[in-house]
């Protein structure tokens, strides 16, 4: 059984709880991280670079993003997250969840590189589980 490290990066605490019991309820081994200011989330992947794995990092293996957050929005992150060069974030996917029904919105993450999805919020246990099934990786509860 393989451990999955999720990233939950929304400036809604709401928001936040229901995705983090989605994973919780599909993902059996799930460590979740979240933040409600992406300039903190950036700040911790940075701080990885130049560390051991030896030291128990929580490296995530998924990022759910929300597109729309004030001082530093999802695509500002993808930007930024773009910047890093530790090669341990190299599998990391990252998805952009948002409310938004803007076109331009799923188009610019869409074709954004490090983005690996455009979700519309709520995360189900349906999205999830695609997700972590397209990454080859079987780690859900048996409903």
């Amino acid at each position: 059984m393989m451990k999955l490290n999720f990233m939950l990066i929304d400036d809604s605490e709401i928001d936040l709880l229901i995705h983090e019991r989605c994973i919780e309820k599909e993902v059996s081994d799930a460590e979740i991280i979240t933040f409600i200011r992406a300039e903190n989330a950036i700040s911790y992947l940075g701080s990885l670079e130049g560390r051991s794995m030896s030291e128990f990092l929580f490296v995530p293996d998924f990022i759910f993003l929300d597109a729309n957050m004030p001082d530093m929005n999802g695509l500002e992150f993808l930007d930024a997250f773009s910047d890093l060069k530790d090669t341990k974030l190299n599998s990391t996917k990252i998805y952009m969840l948002s409310s938004s029904t803007s076109m331009k919105d799923m188009i610019d993450a869409e074709c954004h590189t490090a983005c690996s999805g455009f979700i519309s919020k709520p995360l189900t246990g349906e999205m999830l589980r695609q997700i972590v099934s397209e990454s080859n990786r079987t780690v859900f509860h048996n409903n």
